[in-house]
């Protein structure tokens, strides 16, 4: 019956056996779009790389929710004093996240092993206003 079949596909995308590949988050879904990135983080099985030119210790937490063996890299293009301290004081205490300074980036990107996610909102300020993502259908080196 066609009713158990959605309710089946319902279950495995809220199990995260499914992943959306595009979508919208409106103002104040700011929980909403929280769980949406931290199940993509806790998804990756052995590499995140997440390109943002807004970082802040919101998104070193968020990070952190990965699971254990997955390296994490932050490409940004704001490597200020206060992320490198809160860096520090990170990996101090989780497993670490590598960051690199890269001027030339605009649009926010989150790669989850091979899978090229296009986030229109820097992760510290999801939900904040109205944003899009769309997972991409390109290898992670077009973008790395």
């Amino acid at each position: 019956e066609m009713k158990k079949d959605v309710d089946i596909l319902f279950e495995k995308f809220i199990s995260r056996q499914l992943s959306p590949v595009e979508g919208i988050f409106y103002d104040g879904q700011i929980f909403d779009a929280y769980v949406f990135v931290t199940n993509l983080i806790r998804s990756a099985k052995q590499t995140l790389v997440l390109i943002d030119n807004y970082v802040d210790e919101s998104v070193l937490l968020m990070l952190a929710k990965r699971q254990d063996g997955v390296e994490a890299e932050i490409r940004t293009g704001r490597l200020t004093e206060t992320l490198k301290q809160d860096l520090a004081k990170h990996n101090s205490q989780y497993p670490p996240i590598v960051v690199t300074q890269n001027k030339n980036i605009h649009d926010r990107f989150l790669i989850v092993d091979d899978d090229v996610y296009h986030i229109g909102a820097s992760l510290k300020d999801l939900g904040k206003k109205l944003f899009a993502f769309s997972k991409l259908n390109i290898p992670p080196s077009a973008i790395l």
